[in-house]
């Protein structure tokens, strides 16, 4: 019995808890605090609006199923602006007037948006932006707009970053022409510049642009060089653009077509008709990382929308709606803490006065405006999207997602952070910046060099300078009658070797930079400036790298060697003549002839007595024996022997000596005949200018301004236009209004020199220029491959040739090979005369032996008798060898 009232007591305690549980919860729900939140959409009847109030909706239950205790709950009253900024401005004032919300998602649009923030500042209500990201919004610096949407300057590094990593110089962008499409330009434009890469054009589409207007604008676009273009525009536009740039083939190979996130993020509700027009398209995405809640999430809307909209099929949830989602948490989080502890609120009612005449003035005003941005301002918590954090009222979500559109779909080809740059992978923020590979426009693999030269535009004009000398450089041949211009010189011919240097055909034409008389049309500066102007597309000729030229064109590297050097007349030193082997003829060769002769002495005294080479009959032929001897060692010709040892040492000593003395002798004569020892007047252009000498430049202003900064006054600069003209002067000399010396750049003197290289010489550089280069306009995407090619010809030995072709010498300049002949030929004219001197000598010497003789020991006049017989001398040695004396006959 005591146990059954125990259970009794039990089951009355449990019913009556329960009781107190009910009552309590009945009691909480009876008092939550209703909110009021706006929320104003484009145009409600499309599928991207539904989409979205279904994400507010369900934000809305789920918020509050994990959150039963909270005693604030969301109202969200619904607004349809119709397009327009007025009608969004009239929804926001209704909402404020007659549904006093306390903040208003929306307006869609980033035009419409920049209404609707003054009336939210005015009415201290916040107005929280979940899809428009153009940044001349927060540029308005109002404190009640929070842009809960990625900021579109926030992917212009990742724009920036993939241009720089295809290498392509010269990008257009094609925008909407809008506050959303003009507002991200600046950004872009800055983070092009950084990377160096330049925007010839603007392209800006209306949005209520018809097909044939866009197609025209396409053609135009078709007409231009760069093939690279970045696209920021709406989807609804977007997709006519693609769908008219197929059909006039420009998804095509050869063709870059680059988006921003405001097409990418909705990718996936597009047509699938449009995004197959689209294949080859590269695009910045936000990423949004798949957890487990994301997916869960997708689930639950799936099944709330096919209730809310059976008719509607295939609706594809874009990061726009996880950010709506997103901003309902932040907003009813925020009010919850702001308005949470008070049973009821309401709006401060304006001053009649105000009423009456000014509608902003008329606006109530939300007494927990200021309250509900600190709030708002400090909410953190993981949503949908990612970390919601936010900055000045910015949401801060920098992460991309590269993709590349093909086959009906969008895959997954890199990645971008604002702390790594582009990675191949996001899990791995140290990994390679290489993109995976690219299937661009047309199915091609090759990635585009993102320029072309039209096939239906014209041909490159090419301006060239008219000079007056120096032709070999440029020359302009203009033919009145037949109306024909011809253009050579060494620059247009490295230019033409440049040219076929490149990957691809180059059509241009040359055009004289000339009046209709066929003078030049003005200065080398004058040239440049035309390029700057668009009248010329580039300059090809002798033109000058220079800095003040570099402010409004670009020039490639240069293909003519650079400085500025000083030519002056040269003295030849090296005197040559048929006597010139006499010139390395120093004390020491004197002082070996004499030693020689003491050398064949001293052989011939130890080896008289026993060597019959060194026995003469008479004195004079001992005499002549010690000076053969003695001079044919000199040139290791001498035939007698030696065979004491004596004797032999001498020799071993003297013929080493004489080895040394020989090579060197043939080597200062080698000099003599094989080095030019050309000595210039003056070496240092200062000395010149100490002396006040006379000096000559080539009419430019850039050497001018050169030399008087030196020092020269104008009185001493002579302007020189020709070879001739520098010639003569400088024959004059500057004491007869001639120059001592003619300063420009070197291949001016090189060609100079060419013609008259036994005459002057070059001296420095004295000063430092940067050669002669192809002129471009800023940005041409002509200039990096033009430049390679340039490097490409120098290391060839067609530069050296071309240089052969037109700085050729003239043919009155000496070579050493000349000089070696002329040598040769002296030595054998001079031992030519030797022989005639020689017999001479032996004709008049037999004449005197037999002819004057026989004359003396005549009679009488007439001829002599002369006796022919031999006569035979005896002598004392011949007694000996002729005991019966037969050689002992009468002489006479």
């Amino acid at each position: 019995m005591i146990q059954k009232n125990y259970f009794s007591d039990l089951n009355k305690l449990a019913l009556t808890i329960l009781f107190f549980s009910v009552s309590w919860s009945f009691t909480s729900s009876n008092t939550t605090v209703p909110v009021n939140v706006g929320v104003i959409f484009d145009d409600l009847t499309s599928g991207s609006a539904k989409t979205w109030l279904s994400c507010f909706k369900t934000a809305v239950s789920d918020f509050y199923a994990s959150n039963h205790y909270y005693k604030t709950r969301l109202v969200l009253h619904i607004r349809d602006s119709k397009g327009s900024f007025v009608g969004s401005a009239a929804a926001a004032i209704d909402l404020i007037q007659n549904e006093q919300v306390q903040a208003i998602f929306g307006p869609t649009t980033s035009a419409q948006t920049n209404f609707v923030i003054h009336l939210g500042e005015q009415a201290h209500v916040p107005i929280i932006s979940f899809s428009a990201t153009s940044p001349t919004l927060t540029s308005l610096g109002s404190s009640y707009f929070f842009q809960f949407a990625q900021n579109d300057s926030s992917q212009v590094k990742a724009v920036s970053d993939i241009v720089k990593a295809f290498g392509w110089s010269q990008v257009v962008p094609i925008c909407i022409d809008t506050l959303h499409g003009r507002g991200v330009l600046p950004f872009l434009a800055d983070a092009l510049q950084e990377v160096g890469t330049g925007i010839p054009y603007l392209s800006f589409i209306s949005s209520s642009a018809s097909d044939d207007q866009i197609v025209e604008e396409l053609y135009k676009l078709m007409m231009m060089q760069t093939r690279v273009f970045i696209v920021h525009m709406p989807t609804h536009l977007c997709s006519r653009l693609f769908t008219k740039a197929k059909e006039i083939g420009m998804m095509s190979e050869g063709y870059v077509w680059l988006t921003t996130n405001v097409i990418t993020n909705r990718i996936t509700s597009m047509n699938s008709s449009v995004v197959d027009s689209m294949n080859g398209v590269i695009g910045v995405q936000t990423y949004v990382p798949r957890t487990g809640e994301l997916e869960k999430f997708k689930l639950r809307w799936r099944q709330k929308f096919k209730n809310d909209y059976p008719d509607i099929v295939d609706v594809e949830l874009d990061v726009y709606g996880f950010w709506a989602y997103d901003a309902t948490f932040s907003i009813a989080m925020a009010i919850e803490q702001v308005i949470g502890t008070t049973s009821s609120f309401g709006f401060q009612t304006p001053n009649a006065s105000n009423k009456s005449t000014d509608i902003l003035g008329s606006l109530p005003v939300s007494p927990y405006g200021p309250r509900l941005l600190k709030a708002l301002s400090t909410t953190r918590f993981l949503g949908l999207a990612g970390d919601f954090i936010l900055i000045d009222g910015q949401l801060q979500s920098s992460n991309f997602r590269i993709i590349n559109v093909n086959g009906g779909g969008a895959r997954t080809i890199g990645f971008w952070t604002p702390e790594n740059g582009l990675v191949s992978k996001m899990s791995s923020p140290n990994s390679t910046c290489h993109l995976e590979p690219v299937i661009w426009p047309g199915e091609s693999l090759l990635v585009p060099k993102g320029w072309e030269i039209p096939t239906k535009g014209k041909k490159l004009r090419i301006g060239v300078p008219v000079r007056d000398g120096f032709t070999e450089l440029v020359k302009v041949t203009i033919d009145t009658t037949a109306y024909t211009t011809d253009v050579t010189g060494f620059s247009i011919d490295v230019f033409k070797a440049v040219v076929g240097m490149l990957p691809y055909a180059l059509p241009y034409e040359f055009i004289p930079f000339a009046k209709s008389d066929g003078t030049k049309a003005g200065s080398y500066d004058d040239l440049c400036y035309q390029v700057y102007l668009g009248n010329f597309d580039a300059v090809v000729g002798d033109t000058t790298i220079r800095a003040n030229r570099s402010l409004y064109v670009d020039f490639t590297m240069p293909y003519a060697e650079a400085g500025v050097v000083m030519v002056v007349p040269v003295i030849d030193t090296n005197k040559r003549s048929a006597w010139a082997f006499f010139m390395p003829w120093g004390w020491d060769p004197w002082l070996a002839t004499l030693i020689s002769l003491l050398i064949g002495f001293v052989v011939w005294v130890v080896q008289h007595r026993t060597n019959e080479d060194f026995q003469g009959i008479t004195a004079h032929q001992e005499v002549g024996n010690v000076i053969w001897f003695a001079f044919s060692t000199m040139v290791f010709a001498q035939r007698e022997r030696v065979d004491t040892n004596l004797a032999r040492f001498v020799m071993i000593i003297w013929l080493f000596v004489v080895l040394v003395l020989t090579i060197s002798y043939q080597a200062s004569l080698t000099s003599i005949y094989t080095v030019e020892k050309l000595e210039p007047t003056v070496t240092d252009i200062k000395d010149l200018l100490r002396k006040g000498e006379n000096i000559g430049y080539i009419p430019t202003a850039y050497t001018y301004e050169m030399l008087r900064q030196v020092g020269f006054e104008d009185s001493k600069l002579m302007a020189l236009g020709t070879m001739e003209a520098i010639d003569e002067a400088f024959s004059r000399g500057s004491e007869n209004s001639g120059i001592a010396a003619f300063v420009d750049e070197v291949p001016y003197t090189k060609l100079f020199i060419a013609r008259h290289c036994y005459k002057y010489t070059m001296i420095g550089p004295i000063f430092e220029s940067d050669g002669h280069g192809f002129v471009f306009p800023k940005g041409s995407p002509l200039l990096s491959d033009v430049s390679q090619a340039v490097l490409e010809v120098r290391g060839l030995e067609k530069i050296l040739n071309l240089e052969d072709k037109w700085f050729k010498k003239d043919s009155n300049c000496r070579d050493f090979t000349n000089l070696r002949v002329s040598f040769i030929y002296r030595q054998i004219y001079l031992l030519l005369a030797t022989c005639v001197i020689s017999l001479v000598a032996g004709v008049l010497l037999l004449y005197y032996k037999y002819w004057r003789k026989d004359l003396e020991k005549t009679d009488g006049p007439g001829c002599p008798a002369l006796d022919w017989s031999p006569k035979l001398i005896f002598t004392e040695n011949s007694a000996s060898s002729d005991p019966v004396g037969l050689q002992a006959l009468p002489t006479d």
